[in-house]
């Protein structure tokens, strides 16, 4: 990663996570690389790195892989609203104190 700035040691980390847990995914359903990367459409090196937990690998090929393991309903509810805690409150402390009819 030459000439890009380092990502926050969190990120880092929670990459790392997820290629260790997809990883482990494609191998409890015995499914080689090879054949992971062919229903991905990537390469066998890409899904290593996706297994790595490489920051630059493009999401699409993150959400191919998942898609390809049929585990891609959890990228999608990654950022569900419905668990968005802060916002929900944010959105709580922005009504109004009272309300008026015209």
């Amino acid at each position: 990663m030459k000439g890009k700035w380092p990502l926050p040691a969190g990120v880092t980390a929670a990459l790392q996570k997820v290629g260790r847990d997809i990883r482990d995914a494609r191998r409890r359903r015995r499914l080689t690389m090879a054949l992971v990367a062919e229903r991905a459409m990537v390469s066998s090196a890409t899904l290593s790195r996706i297994e790595h937990g490489d920051a630059g690998v493009g999401i699409g090929a993150y959400a191919g892989v998942l898609h390809a393991l049929g585990m891609l309903s959890l990228l999608r509810d990654a950022v569900d609203l419905s668990r968005d805690e802060v916002g929900q409150a944010l959105d709580v402390e922005r009504l109004p104190k009272r309300v008026r009819m015209k």
